[in-house]
């Protein structure tokens, strides 16, 4: 088998500006996969590296660049899911944690549950050793400009959930493992202690070796109601393509409960697609030593991994 990975950067709206940050970081976090899955890696610990190298990136809506609650602090939830064994671990509302997709793989492979919550979560990970970030280092200038705006009284929070990014990856490896990650802040001046999609299997994520992997971004309260993650597999259990299961499951999403998003989906046999129903989606993809990237409905970049990597390294 050979291996693919699919990344992506959250579906929404995203600002000119922040264009080709955007498509810079989702190209790092796919060639970080690659180069793991070349190595001989699984695709468990490609995910989890390419949703890293995203929660460290500060263009986008997880770890150091989450949004903020209503209380101006930074609470965020990921998941990891093995298709393996569909062994699991999520985090959720969780403080403090510079990757929390690293507290998610800890969470399925150390205890016996699946997902740890606020302070369980957070003395874990000190249990664990996970180092502690002070809060006000994921807090970037952006985040706080954007919570100060929506406390004002005339303000529209809605319209600023437009442009969030969540993060995400899929893989398939060697051996013909898939494995999927995804990772977030929420939505920006969230309730303390909201809970979205990502953290709860089937919605945020979901991966079976008998099917494939999919990680979803959008709209977390619309994407829970229909367990998009899922919906999109089973789809595909039904005989559909990646691509055409994507659409059927967002445009149900869309029609059922009026919420919009994106998924990111890779099958067993390595076949893959990155869809959306929102104005635009931060994605990459490398298969065939291929990279593949794109924001806009329709766009797709291509560039050898090799030249991009080298790029990267110079």
């Amino acid at each position: 088998m050979k291996p693919v990975i699919v990344v992506h950067g959250g579906a929404g709206r995203i600002f000119k500006e922040r264009e080709e940050g955007s498509r810079s970081g989702v190209r790092k976090a796919a060639l970080k996969g690659y180069s793991i899955l070349k190595g001989g890696g699984n695709a468990l610990d490609a995910v989890e590296e390419a949703v890293a190298v995203m929660e460290d990136d500060p263009h986008f809506n997880a770890g150091c660049g989450s949004v903020l609650n209503e209380k101006g602090e930074v609470e965020m939830d990921a998941i990891i899911m093995d298709g393996k064994n569909l062994a699991s671990g999520a985090v959720s509302a969780v403080k403090c944690i510079a990757n929390p997709i690293k507290l998610a793989r800890l969470i399925m492979e150390k205890t016996d549950h699946m997902l740890l919550t606020d302070q369980g979560a957070f003395a874990f990970a000190r249990a664990m050793g996970v180092p502690e970030v002070p809060g006000e280092e994921l807090i970037t200038e952006r985040s706080l400009q954007r919570w100060k705006k929506n406390l004002e009284a005339d303000s529209n929070p809605q319209e600023f959930q437009k442009d969030l990014g969540t993060v995400g990856a899929v893989a398939i490896d060697s051996a013909g493992n898939v494995a999927c990650a995804t990772s977030t802040g929420g939505l920006t001046n969230k309730l303390v202690g909201r809970v979205g999609d990502t953290a709860c299997i089937g919605s945020g994520g979901y991966a079976d070796n008998n099917v494939g992997a999919t990680s979803t971004t959008g709209h977390g309260e619309s994407i829970m109601k229909v367990v998009l993650a899922r919906l999109a597999l089973y789809h595909m259990e039904q005989g559909k393509s990646p691509e055409d299961a994507a659409d059927i499951a967002l445009d149900y999403m869309k029609t059922r409960v009026g919420g919009l998003g994106g998924i990111i989906v890779i099958s067993r046999s390595g076949d893959w697609a990155a869809r959306f129903s929102t104005k635009q989606m931060a994605w990459a993809t490398i298969k065939d030593d291929l990279l593949q990237c794109g924001i806009y409905a329709g766009e797709r970049d291509e560039q050898s991994a090799e030249e991009a990597l080298s790029a990267l390294g110079s």
